[in-house]
């Protein structure tokens, strides 16, 4: 099925967003691919993404990208079509982007052309560590260093919950540069898969199948050159990259959200009792309601978000919109949570039975409340820019 493109027409896009949104819904239903083993599926989705021109949008155009810069109404359109009919499809496509993007940032023009035009084609496979087993949300907490070590680095500890754990090709890694600075004392870095003192053997199984693993650096030598941004930099890099995509995690909430709306509305018009269909009943027609508003007041805060932080790009202000993100990532998430668990309730039995696309969905979204700042993260950046607004 074609996933649903009217809202391409809020003044939020341009014309060239509508243009991606239509091409893209008229690509996305005729891939094929297994995702019974998510390893291999992740590199088919790659591959795909990658020869369509599609991750074109997850560099700037200098690295063979799409666009001048990274656009976010336009990763805002790929993620929610992509999620609306693959969350597989769109995690690919997004680590691509999260994983390249503090490059694209911050990297020398050597650093960009080794990577980001193979990220575009698709020939090289991008990851973001930053989280560790006791620094999640609190990201001063990290205890991964990196030491001064003959004209380079050398990395020791680990990182945990990493997406495209084990099958990346280069891992963009945070790390302490000086124990004792918290946020301010951490550097990021470019750790290419197969730099020895690196193990990404240890996966790790989660309810909705992804690629994860943990990462473990032991005496890991970097040569100089593979310190990306400034010393101490880290953080605000790695807050930078976050601000950029946070809107679009949004977006594959919104996608998974339009898809349960789809599969509650086929459902219902077929499923008949009592001598009519489930659609006749008015608590059908109040649920439905209820999932669609819930679906278009995520949407707006999202295309918000996105429309915001490319204006101000091209204005040259430079403002970020973390709170505005933060609205959507936190509203987007939790409302696409509400809608699915509504459209597997109408499902009765058949939306736990493992196989139907409720199901799949249910899991799928349980995640996206977590990852990128978990909810109550957001809570609290949006109480804190309203107290000091």
């Amino acid at each position: 099925m074609k996933a649903d493109t009217r809202h391409l027409a809020l003044p939020f896009f341009g014309d060239a967003h509508r243009a991606l949104g239509e091409q893209l819904a008229a690509w996305a239903p005729v891939q094929q691919v297994d995702e019974s083993d998510d390893r291999r599926a992740c590199r088919q989705w790659v591959r795909l993404l990658g020869d369509a021109g599609w991750l074109r949008y997850c560099v700037p155009a200098s690295a063979g990208g799409a666009m001048d810069k990274l656009d976010s109404r336009a990763l805002v359109i790929l993620r929610e079509t992509l999620a609306f009919h693959s969350p597989l499809a769109d995690f690919a496509f997004a680590m691509q982007g999260l994983g390249s993007g503090a490059i694209t940032l911050a990297g020398t023009p050597a650093q960009q052309a080794a990577y980001l035009t193979a990220v575009a084609r698709g020939d090289k496979i991008a990851a973001f560590a930053l989280s560790e087993p006791d620094a999640g949300s609190d990201a001063g907490a990290m205890t991964t260093s990196a030491d001064a070590s003959d004209g380079g680095w050398a990395l020791n500890g680990s990182k945990t919950w990493i997406s495209n754990g084990d099958i990346a090709d280069f891992y963009v890694t945070f790390a302490k540069t000086d124990r004792e600075a918290g946020t301010r004392g951490i550097t990021a870095f470019i750790v290419d898969a197969g730099n020895p003192g690196l193990d990404s053997s240890e996966h790790i199984a989660v309810m909705a199948p992804h690629p994860l693993a943990t990462l473990k650096f032991a005496h890991c030598k970097l040569p100089g050159e593979a310190q990306l941004g400034v010393l101490n930099g880290g953080f605000k890099l790695a807050m930078q990259t976050l601000d950029i995509f946070r809107a679009s995690v949004a977006a594959a909430a919104l996608g998974m959200a339009r898809r349960a709306l789809f599969e509650a509305v086929r459902f219902s018009r077929e499923r008949k009792m009592f001598g009519q269909t489930l659609a006749d009943f008015q608590l059908t027609q109040a649920k439905i309601g209820e999932m669609a508003a819930l679906i278009d007041a995520a949407a707006l805060l999202t295309y918000r978000a996105a429309w915001l932080r490319d204006d101000s790009e091209a204005s040259g202000a430079g403002k970020r919109i973390t709170a505005e993100a933060a609205m959507a990532k936190m509203t987007a998430t939790e409302n696409a949570q509400r809608v699915i668990d509504m459209a597997l309730q109408m499902h009765g039995g058949l939306g736990v039975k493992v196989g139907t696309k409720v199901e799949s969905l249910y899991r799928d979204i349980r995640s996206l409340r977590i990852y990128e700042g978990a909810t109550e993260v957001q809570q609290l950046i949006i109480g804190k820019a309203v107290l000091q607004s």
